[in-house]
């Protein structure tokens, strides 16, 4: 039935394509005030990686910059200041034509808003201050070969009412708060709150986003879980310098075929199918990661960059990763990117950190072998189309 329905809304959405190629701009209907716009990108590519345990992974794989989607997004002017806006993404795997989230018709978005001259309200399922801000990371955009990205974060959360205020003398304030939990059962006291501030300057940029989730009362782990990233960015003319501290316990052991992996687990739940547990003892443990990068432009079309990072585990459990990330961008063509990527990630002896892209690898180690202690190289080389 799942299945079935989303099939039905991803057929939907091919016929608008169909109807709005007749419109008078490409993939967009306008009418009265009102904008309806059906867009995406197709992110292919293929990866090579080696564990120095020996085992090496060859496959074709979908989202290394960005998760391959297919969306509509809206909006209608009300006059006076005011617009209405919405929001549907369902993101996909293009290498086997299968829905991101099975369970779900939109997974990755689907939100309501209305934009005012006190700034803009929005409820629904929305990605997270954190999440949009991965541009402002490193030169990845924070995607493959990030070392803040083979962490994990926190991507968005259903239920969420956020408010996002216009930009003021280069700052800009948004904070979001997540109902997901309260209709199950109030007396638990959860929810996911999100809190971030932007300051931008000419060529500076600044900033802070963090979220935080509770365990439920009396939680056996009853410990609060966030993730708290502090950025800057410097554009230097030539391209542009990048720096990001993070301090977060969002993250724990998690299965492994066969073993366990001593890290991968979000207790936070980075996807917004679930609150915090209040189980999972990964909470108790505390990690710095500091990441610096820079990137450059060789020509309007031609970008390089490199990033090295850090993922220190204060807590004393040893923990620890390191990893750098080289690569290129070439806007082939007006909608089009070719990148190639080359990386490492170096695990302590009881760290289990892997490289994760926009999307997660469909085929990545599993085994705790190949990954606990372990150091994962790779190479990247693909494409993506936007439109």
């Amino acid at each position: 039935m799942r299945t079935s329905k989303i099939r039905l809304a991803l057929g939907a959405l091919a016929s608008l394509a169909a109807g709005v190629a007749t419109a008078q701009t490409p993939l967009t209907y306008s009418n009265n005030g009102s904008n309806v716009t059906l867009y995406g990108d197709v992110d292919y590519y293929l990866n090579y990686m080696r564990s120095s345990s020996g085992s090496r992974s060859i496959s074709l794989q979908d989202g290394a910059y960005l998760r391959t989607r297919l969306g509509l997004r809206g909006d209608k002017d009300l006059g006076d200041g005011y617009t209405g806006k919405f929001v549907l993404e369902q993101g996909l795997n293009d290498t086997s034509g299968a829905a991101a989230d099975a369970t779900r018709v939109f997974d990755r978005q689907l939100w309501a808003g209305l934009a005012t001259p006190a700034g803009e309200f929005r409820v629904g399922r929305q990605n997270t201050a954190i999440f949009y801000r991965g541009g402002y990371i490193d030169f990845t955009a924070r995607t493959l070969g990030s070392v803040v990205n083979a962490f994990g974060v926190p991507s968005r959360y259903d239920a969420d009412l956020a408010y996002l205020s216009p930009r003021m003398a280069g700052f800009l304030f948004e904070t979001h708060y997540s109902l997901q939990g309260s209709a199950v059962n109030h007396t638990t006291n959860q929810g996911v709150y999100q809190l971030a501030l932007d300051y931008e300057k000419g060529p500076y940029r600044a900033g802070y986003a963090g979220i935080a989730g509770k365990a439920p009362i009396g939680a056996t782990v009853d410990r609060t879980v966030s993730y708290n990233s502090w950025y800057a960015n410097y554009s230097y003319g030539g391209g542009k310098i990048y720096l990001v501290q993070i301090r977060t316990n969002n993250n724990s052991t998690t299965a492994g075929a066969p073993g366990t992996l001593n890290n991968g687990g979000s207790p936070l739940n980075n996807v917004g199918n679930s609150l915090v547990a209040g189980t999972d003892a990964g909470a108790n443990t505390y990690y710095n990661i500091s990441q610096i990068s820079a990137d450059y432009y060789v020509n309007p079309k031609v970008r390089i960059g490199g990033l090295y990072g850090r993922i220190r585990d204060s807590s004393g459990t040893g923990k620890n990763a390191n990893g750098w990330a080289i690569g290129s961008f070439w806007d082939i063509f007006r909608d089009t990117t070719l990148y190639a990527l080359a990386d490492s990630l170096s695990n302590d002896p009881n760290a289990g950190f892997r490289p994760s892209g926009s999307a997660g690898l469909t085929k990545t180690f599993t085994d705790a072998a190949d990954v606990n202690g372990q150091r994962i190289r790779g190479a990247h080389v693909g494409f993506v189309y936007k439109f």
